[in-house]
């Protein structure tokens, strides 16, 4: 089973678009696939889900879809709400922004599942083993998202494969998952050329169809159970 874990989503989206994303990826090989709602201000008051369940459009079957939201960060003293946040999706990823909320991301904050950078962006710090491999020794994954570097050009581009490179140092291709990022079908690769282009990125091919299948399925499994565990308490809790 092959997985897809940020397919973008937007309220303002045009829905065809997306049915097509979703379909391409599809027939691709892709099984499972998280539609991405990227957060960039402070959280609102009253915390949901705006992902439609199911989506307003036919699916492919046998298709499965999660719902995820990507949190940027850049004062990680300010994550007290995270727990409301995660609650309400499939899955919980901080973009972090600054190198205060990464180590922190990587080393203390307990809510999410996955750090996913921009790694189109010049970092002004370098990503060293030792906090990179804390976080996968406790449950963070890494997302490294093929379409900021297939979709951008110059500059972008030259910061995508240094930081892409900088990772996959640092963790020696553990504890990495592989996603687009896709706004549209342009932007989808087939796993087979994915594998390909991260080959070129000094990420064997074993190591690759792993951050496509079996690291992203430990994530969601993960995830699923940690969700089903609380509103298990929470029900004996209110059943008394």
């Amino acid at each position: 089973m092959l997985y897809d874990l940020n397919i973008p989503w937007s309220l303002d989206q045009n829905p065809f678009e997306l049915q097509r994303t979703i379909s391409f990826l599809s027939e691709s090989g892709y099984d499972t696939l998280a539609l991405n709602h990227v957060i960039t201000g402070a959280l609102p008051s009253q915390i949901t889900n705006p992902i439609p369940h199911p989506p307003p459009f036919s699916i492919p079957p046998k298709t499965a879809l999660l719902r995820r939201c990507t949190l940027l960060i850049t004062d990680p003293s300010l994550n007290h709400r995270l727990p409301a946040l995660a609650a309400a999706y499939d899955i919980l990823a901080l973009r972090p922004t600054t190198e205060k909320a990464f180590l922190a991301a990587c080393l203390n904050i307990p809510d999410h599942s996955l750090i996913s950078l921009d790694l189109t962006q010049r970092f002004p710090f370098h990503f060293k083993p030792k906090p990179l491999m804390t976080a996968v020794n406790r449950g963070v994954l890494f997302e490294i998202c093929y379409a900021q570097a297939t979709m951008e050009g110059g500059g972008a581009r030259r910061n995508f494969i240094s930081n892409c490179l900088g990772i996959i140092r640092a963790t020696k291709g553990r504890g990495l998952v592989i996603s687009s990022e896709a706004k549209s079908v342009l932007g989808v690769r087939a796993p087979a050329d994915v594998i390909n282009l991260m080959a070129i990125w000094e990420l064997g091919r074993e190591k690759g169809m792993e951050s496509l299948s079996v690291n992203p399925r430990s994530l969601v499994v993960n995830e699923r159970i940690k969700r089903t565990s609380f509103r298990g308490v929470i029900a004996v809790i209110d059943g008394g």
